[in-house]
């Protein structure tokens, strides 16, 4: 039997049958589900409880699930809780506005219940074997916290985006070692992620813009994909 990283949910859906269906598949497989059937039925229960991961539906009357996904990552107290967005919504913009700024992965409806166990699993796995809090790598005068998710050029901190930070997260943590496209997909959102091998070298494209006087330190790999070279 697969062993879980951690096992408590918040799950925040307004159609009631879908709520109680997937609630029982999710404690079927385990999990602990809190159920909540708004956003700001959401947001007071975590004010008291700390869920491993947040299941969120973005269309939800009151405050939708943008503005949720958005508070939680602004409170100092949840902004480390994982957040997998499940909707109805495959709107390119939705999927790429929710994947930049907040969720950690985006999860269309309807979904087979072993994929979206699949999936939520992958997203706690991520959380749980990410770096511990003193990792800080430096390279130069490259600093890139992982922990504090910030990175710095000689103390200055470079304007990174949540998938610019997360595919140079990857790279630094592994210098010297080549990861395809689609490696780089699958470690930072999951292998059924909504962006294809193209845009992935469109983020590489910005990531190196920022990066300045570091930019060559990310080599495109002909064929295959990209490395991070430490000195």
């Amino acid at each position: 039997m697969e062993t879980r990283p951690n096992g408590k949910i918040l799950f925040v859906e307004d159609e009631e049958n879908l709520l109680n269906s997937i609630s029982f598949i999710l404690e079927a497989e385990g999990f602990v589900v809190h159920r909540t059937r708004s956003g700001e039925e959401a947001l007071h229960a975590l004010e008291v409880i700390t869920p491993d991961l947040i299941l969120l539906d973005i269309t939800l009357p009151g405050i939708d699930g943008f503005e949720v996904a958005e508070r939680v990552r602004k409170n100092k107290s949840t902004e480390k809780v994982a957040i997998v967005m499940l909707t109805g919504r495959a709107v390119e913009d939705d999927v790429v506005r929710a994947l930049e700024t907040w969720a950690d992965d985006y999860i269309v409806k309807p979904v087979r219940p072993r994929m979206l166990i699949a999936r939520l699993n992958a997203v706690l796995r991520r959380k749980t074997t990410r770096a511990p809090e003193a990792d800080i790598l430096r390279f130069d005068s490259l600093t890139v916290d992982i922990a504090g998710r910030e990175a710095t050029i000689e103390g200055t901190p470079i304007p990174l985006t949540r998938t610019e930070f997360d595919i140079l997260s990857l790279l630094v943590r592994d210098p010297n070692t080549v990861f395809s496209r689609a490696q780089v997909i699958g470690e930072i959102r999951g292998e059924d992620y909504f962006v294809t091998e193209r845009s992935i070298d469109f983020q590489i494209f910005g990531l190196r813009k920022k990066l300045g006087p570091h930019a060559e330190r990310i080599e495109t790999i002909r064929g295959i994909g990209y490395k991070f070279r430490a000195s």
